[in-house]
């Protein structure tokens, strides 16, 4: 064996669970997602630009890599031989384009290593390995061999050879994201040469042209510090470009699990850290432009382009693989939030389109057909985070079973000495409140730890087994039950989850549990726009909301007391006005539908003072 700390570190990964099935509105829109986004779509499209090599500057080579992860996903959650199939001759399309010298793509060879020529070939390398988990083929293994071999010919230390900082866009962003696929083919095959371009690639980070993804974390720069304002936005110098340096990380991660170098997790758990603290708003996701911004900060102003869908899947990625890593439940609060809100609300409500940008207020639309092609980057990324929900449902590691997601699901678990636990939950979370968890192991008595994830924003969270209170509860934490399980426990998690006013910048946005809520214009109940005065307790707690049946267009609909407008006297400015779930509004994606998040809080100088 080449290294002996990389095993240690495996041996902290989980351990596959056996199945998931999610029902209820997420596992609808996750059904919904498979049927018409990935298995709808035009696969041959995708894998036609690879037959010609005359690109010089577009990203077309990596929609195919960024779909075949979402559809292999999506297959390993609900087994599908149409899929399956779709996949297979998708892979042996792309395998068919490969040259003689490895390269796979369709940049011409003169502009090999411009723009987003080994971008593509990341994606492409992601795309095939995957396959080689799932099929064991060979040939794409073989081919994404070839595919690295042949970068590592162009780009490296070597004299003569490019430096992986100063190639394509975002400081080498973009380009040393191949990181993570290079990884991956190291520990499949083992070969120390890959290993070393791995470390080569991270090493580059730090050099004056890099983009200093090490440094700079560890010295608490803020994300969207890290460089100067750039004067060319999507250009070399832009080192705040979101989704590309969240890649890198990734890719950081899988190298930790290899080395075992605590540095590595530090580096990643600090810029994550500023990231919740600067840039993710209250819906979960971030960036303006597809860069960080202190976004955080801004979230109340109406701001162009804002929570990219491929920041929101890749912040969620990072974050999944954190949680993986440390067991800490605040990465799966971090994940509840923007699964809930920012992943939802960017599909359409039939599920044809997954939207570009879902900005806090407006209205979403069908984004940019990109680089020629009938799609766009967010629409074959996409799928990848709503895949990636039943993954991050149950997670087990050792002895402990980690529950993170509440609602309709049947989860079975390989306890390993020929044991399994089937676990189901039922309730309408997080529309009601309750959550009732069956554990059903494979042989009485079986002996292990369920880990409940407590959500941060429950403070007063009731949990029970067999009708038995349990001690203990703390909000952001799991709560660790060690049993011996026996057939037909019950437990029940019962949450407090009170409708909350949130405050920043005279704006005020509502609340429940893990969900945020907007005004719709389709609630014909006034002007979305108009100042409101929502009041709430001194602990920010909304009395009198209540959640009720609405119109179709909605999953919740929330009835909250508000005093709308400037004019108190003898109008009916005191009220109920409707707001529904962030992922319901404006879901038609229709101009003449108006939302909104953040609501202008009226003046009121009897109880404010200026000076």
């Amino acid at each position: 064996m080449l290294l002996t700390s990389a095993y240690a570190v495996s041996a902290q990964e989980l351990s596959d669970i056996g199945s998931v099935s999610i029902d209820g509105y997420v596992g609808n829109r996750i059904a919904d997602c498979i049927n018409t986004r990935v298995k709808g779509q035009d696969v041959e499209h995708l894998t036609e630009p690879f037959t010609h090599k005359n690109d010089t500057a577009s990203w077309q080579t990596e929609f195919w890599g960024k779909w075949v992860q979402g559809a292999i996903a999506s297959y390993r959650y609900k087994p599908d031989p149409q899929l399956y199939k779709m996949i297979e001759e998708s892979v042996d399309r792309i395998i068919a384009t490969q040259q003689p010298d490895g390269y796979i793509g369709n940049y011409a060879p003169d502009a090999h290593l411009l723009q987003w020529d080994v971008w593509g070939r990341k994606y492409v390398a992601l795309g095939l390995m995957a396959w080689h988990r799932l099929s064991g083929d060979q040939k794409a293994l073989d081919a994404t061999r070839r595919l690295i071999d042949h970068v590592m010919t162009e780009i490296g230390p070597e004299p003569g050879k490019a430096d992986i900082a100063r190639v394509g866009n975002y400081h080498g962003m973009a380009a040393s994201s191949i990181l993570e696929p290079v990884v991956y083919l190291y520990k499949t095959i083992n070969d120390p040469k890959y290993l070393g371009f791995a470390n080569y690639i991270v090493g580059s980070w730090e050099t004056p042209e890099g983009p200093q993804l090490i440094s700079k974390a560890l010295e608490g720069v803020d994300v969207a510090a890290r460089f100067p304002h750039p004067d060319e936005w999507f250009s070399p110098e832009n080192g705040q470009k979101a989704y590309e340096m969240m890649s890198c990380y990734v890719g950081l991660l899988e190298l930790y699990k290899l080395t075992g170098n605590p540095a590595y997790l530090d580096v990643v758990e600090k810029a994550v850290g500023n990231i919740i603290d600067k840039e993710i708003n209250i819906a979960g996701s971030g960036s303006s432009f597809e860069s960080w911004y202190h976004g955080k900060d801004f979230q109340t102003r109406p701001t162009y382009h804002t929570m990219e869908t491929c920041v929101t899947f890749t912040w969620m990625q990072l974050l999944d693989k954190l949680l993986s890593l440390t067991d800490k439940p605040s990465y799966a609060d971090q994940i509840e939030r923007t699964m809930y809100n920012a992943l939802m609300a960017s599909l359409k409500d039939d599920a044809s389109q997954i939207a570009k940008y879902s900005p806090i207020e407006g209205h979403r639309f069908e984004g940019e057909e990109q680089c020629g092609m009938h799609i766009n980057c967010c629409n074959a990324n996409g799928p990848r985070g709503f895949a990636m929900i039943p993954e991050f449902a149950v997670k087990h590691k050792g002895g402990n079973v980690y529950l993170n997601y509440y609602g309709d699901m049947t989860a079975s678990v390989d306890l390993g000495s020929k044991k399994s636990v089937t676990i189901t939950e039922k309730g309408t979370y997080p529309v009601g409140d309750k959550v009732e968890i069956s554990v059903d192991p494979s042989k009485a008595g079986t002996a292990f730890t369920l880990n409940l994830r407590i959500p941060v924003w429950s403070v007063d969270t009731k949990v029970s087994i067999n009708g038995e209170p349990v001690a203990g509860v703390c909000p952001g934490a799991y709560l660790p039950i060690e049993r011996k399980w026996q057939k037909g426990d019950r437990v029940t998690v019962e949450f407090d989850m009170p409708v909350r006013v949130v405050e920043q910048d005279m704006m005020q946005a509502v609340t429940r549990g893990p969900i945020v809520f907007a005004r719709d214009s389709r609630y014909a109940d006034g002007f979305v726009d108009e100042t409101a005065v929502i009041d709430a307790n001194a602990d920010g707690i909304v009395e009198g909301a209540e959640l009720v049946e609405g119109p179709g267009f909605a999953w919740m609909t929330l009835q909250v007391p508000v005093t709308v407008g400037s004019n108190l006297e003898g109008t009916d400015a005191e009220r109920k006005v409707g707001f529904c779930d962030f992922a319901s509004s404006g879901n038609s994606w229709d101009p003449a539908v108006r939302y909104r998040v953040w609501i202008p809080r009226t003046f009121n100088v009897r109880l404010e003072r200026l000076y």
